[in-house]
């Protein structure tokens, strides 16, 4: 059976998770329309992830997937951090407010969460994903003797054999052009920054899992490509942000629409992992870091949330950390329902 008869999609499109912008509301118009609405919930407890899915249950009977951050858990370096912050120091006093005195870590990786595990087993979403690394593979195999379908993100070939070894549904083949965090295991080795076209080829060609491209995708000649890479869908995130179910701030539709869209860059300062961003002064300021170094994710992201509230509080929304990949200029405005439909007519022209 196919990944789109599986997942009873109408059209090959998933709805990248997007934690903190995706929404039940958004998913579940994405799911109605006939693609697959995500939820991000790794920035959220095991009670607030079950509010979602039962929200998002409530909103659609269709399939829907649950993503979570498989990072490993941060080392506290109070001498990083102290350093860190004191970097940051004259940044927080030009909007007339001191940088936190510590750092928290403040999301918990789903690898040192058995709640969550315990209320993913309990309610059972139709598909669970999976980001910045893989849980045990008892862990994956109860999720499936639950019904869950698993996917995972790769942005290697090395990361998409360990996907298919731990027994995951499908990979999500995601390039260098994806906005948002990178999902690499390890975000201190190497990264060969493959892009959309050759990582989906490469991982097509190299195992035997359903194959989900993501990255730059923004339109359905897009999905149609991604297609004939031999995807059997493609994922879209930075397109769903400009929608009016998304969570995104004001400032954040008035920069994807903006100037910063054509320059988006790959940073690790605003939360310790990279993660591609529209260009801004957050954004900026890796030409001027001489070398100190952000905390681990999440613990840097502690100190980076703390600095765009005190920017915003003075009007200054230079500092927030807007996820965008490089398709960022094709973004539309337009409700999700009719963003999914939309694509589908594109994905049907680009087939004739």
């Amino acid at each position: 059976m196919s990944f789109v008869d599986r997942l009873k999609l109408d059209l090959p499109v998933v709805q990248a998770p997007m934690a903190g912008v995706s929404t039940p509301l958004l998913a579940a118009c994405v799911s109605e329309a006939g693609g697959l609405g995500s939820i991000g919930v790794g920035a959220v407890d095991a009670g607030a992830a079950q509010a979602m899915i039962a929200e998002l249950r409530q909103r659609t009977r269709r399939p829907f997937n649950v993503n979570l951050f498989v990072h490993q858990p941060a080392t506290p370096d109070p001498a990083r951090e102290a350093a860190w912050l004191a970097w940051l120091a004259p940044l927080f006093a030009e909007f007339g407010a001191s940088p936190p005195t510590a750092l928290r870590e403040i999301y918990k990786s789903f690898a040192d969460d058995p709640h969550m595990l315990a209320m993913l087993l309990e309610v059972a979403p139709p598909v669970v994903s999976f980001h910045f690394g893989l849980p045990g593979r008892d862990v994956i195999e109860a999720l499936r003797a639950r019904g869950v379908y698993t996917m995972a993100t790769a942005t290697s070939l090395d990361e998409a054999r360990r996907i298919a070894a731990a027994g995951i549904d499908a990979v999500v083949a995601q390039g260098i052009e994806a906005g948002g965090h990178r999902g690499v295991f390890d975000p201190e080795a190497p990264d060969d920054a493959l892009g959309t076209v050759a990582l989906t080829r490469l991982l097509v060609r190299a195992t035997s899992l359903p194959v989900v491209a993501a990255g730059g995708i923004m339109d359905g000649a897009g999905i149609a490509a991604a297609l004939d890479l031999g995807a059997v869908a493609a994922q879209l995130g930075t397109a769903f942000i400009a929608c009016p179910e998304s969570t995104a701030s004001d400032a954040y539709r008035a920069a994807l629409a903006g100037e910063g869209g054509y320059h988006t860059v790959l940073t690790s300062l605003i939360s310790g992992r990279p993660a591609r961003a529209l260009a801004n002064r957050f954004t900026a300021l890796g030409e001027q870091r001489s070398g100190c170094r952000p905390p681990d994710y999440p613990i840097a992201y502690d100190a980076g949330k703390a600095l765009h509230a005190a920017a915003v509080a003075k009007g200054e929304h230079g500092f927030g950390a807007y996820w965008a990949g490089q398709g960022a200029p094709l973004a539309r405005a337009m409700p999700a329902a009719a963003l999914v439909r939309t694509l589908g007519e594109e994905l049907a022209a680009s087939r004739r």
